[in-house]
């Protein structure tokens, strides 16, 4: 018999939009929660940017599998009202609008515990729930910019740089969801609720704290490689990455790169000259690496045990034979899209398969019916455009 997930008793409702939120729900769903999404007519904003198709976009497949959504007008006051009445009925409510938004939807956390008083409440923000910034518009791209995300990743000429991926909205959803378990362990442990406030702001410094000591100690900025050689190389037919931490795994890299003269470099003798020449180092590194296809070096340098790896995109990363034994990749069938090869959580046991992303409004009368609305009141909110639901498929009406 397969173990209870940790969260399969928990009741959530998700309010939020966009990444850091829904993926800190996501992550609650992954290990067991139900997951009540709301969803304004025109859907989460996340389901119009970046790569969309039919109503789905990456962002909403990514961070809303499983979940099961209702599509409320929460601009209206009996929207209101069914928002508050599901809430009094979960164990936890996260939302990420700006500060003052959820307490003019009557959804925020002095409302909601007046009937809820063991309520989970997470509040996300861009800079915090008061203070100078608390109002100031944020994004993925701003807080980078503004935590000191684009100055650790300066590239070789100085030039700040956004990383590649949603980093701040990613960071600060794994620490919600961190908090939320956190909170979840009090309450068991006292029966007292929790009001958590989290900001892409504190998440992304909290990220940074190694890079952050390390400019206290030094006065500036450290170049982001602790050891030296340590970088991405090209090869004949590629690029791959390679680095010794010390001198035993720089004594094997030379080994293993017939480099005998590496090892009586007094250059070379330790990592903090190696550092100080490693620009040197690299440009012999990467003269020999330009000879031989990736593949070459691979074999080579796991014969000699060297820290190394090929740059693989997303179709060698599923094709990685690591990958395959693990189960890192699910097949998921998302409805109006296809079939998508998608990671989920990693761990075994302790999170359930990734399933389809919801449509907008595609489970709303059985939610509500579910949380005691009477068919003819699910009746007068669908007549009064409050709530909407999902046209059924071919599939759903025959079923």
């Amino acid at each position: 018999m397969k173990p209870l997930l940790p969260f399969s008793k928990l009741s959530v409702l998700d309010i939020s939009q966009g990444i850091a939120g829904p993926y800190c729900t996501e992550i609650l769903w992954q290990q067991g929660a139900h997951v009540i999404k709301i969803e304004p007519p025109e859907g989460d904003w996340g389901r119009h940017v970046g790569a969309a198709r039919n109503g789905h976009s990456s962002l909403s497949i990514s961070y809303n599998a499983g979940k099961q959504s209702v599509c409320v007008d929460g601009r209206t006051a009996e929207g209101k009202q069914v928002l508050r009445r599901l809430a009094a009925q979960a164990d936890v409510v996260v939302q990420n609008f700006r500060p003052g938004v959820a307490e003019r939807l009557g959804m925020g956390y002095e409302d909601l515990i007046k009937t809820n008083p063991g309520l989970i409440y997470v509040s996300i923000s861009g800079y915090g729930v008061d203070g100078p910034y608390a109002h100031a518009p944020a994004s993925d791209s701003v807080m980078q910019a503004d935590s000191g995300l684009m100055f650790a990743n300066q590239d070789a000429a100085g030039s700040p740089r956004r990383l590649g991926m949603l980093m701040a909205d990613i960071a600060t959803a794994l620490y919600a969801a961190q908090q939320t378990s956190a909170a979840l362990f009090h309450r068991a442990m006292t029966g007292e609720g929790m009001h958590l406030k989290l900001s892409l702001f504190e998440a992304c410094a909290a990220l940074q704290v190694n890079d952050i000591t390390a400019f206290g100690l030094e006065g500036e900025r450290v170049p982001g490689a602790v050891s030296a050689p340590n970088g991405i190389f090209d090869t004949a037919d590629g690029a791959i990455s390679v680095l010794a931490l010390n001198n035993d795994q720089f004594a094997r890299l030379s080994r293993a790169l017939n480099r005998p003269d590496w090892l009586k470099d007094e250059r070379f003798e330790n990592n903090e000259k190696r550092m100080v020449h490693r620009g040197v180092l690299h440009q012999q590194v990467g003269e020999q690496l330009r000879e031989q296809i990736t593949q070459h070096w691979m074999a080579l340098f796991s014969e000699h045990d060297v820290l190394h790896a090929p740059v693989r995109d997303y179709t060698m990363l599923a094709a990685h034979p690591q990958a395959e034994h693990l189960g890192m990749f699910q097949p998921v069938e998302q409805p109006d899209v296809g079939l998508l090869n998608l990671p989920g959580l990693p761990g075994a046991g302790l999170h359930r398969p990734l399933q389809a992303s919801p449509r907008v409004g595609e489970h709303t009368t059985a939610i509500l019916s579910n949380a005691g609305f009477s068919a003819a009141e699910i009746s007068q909110l669908l007549q009064a455009g409050v709530i909407k639901q999902a046209a059924l498929t071919t599939n759903e009406v025959t079923q």
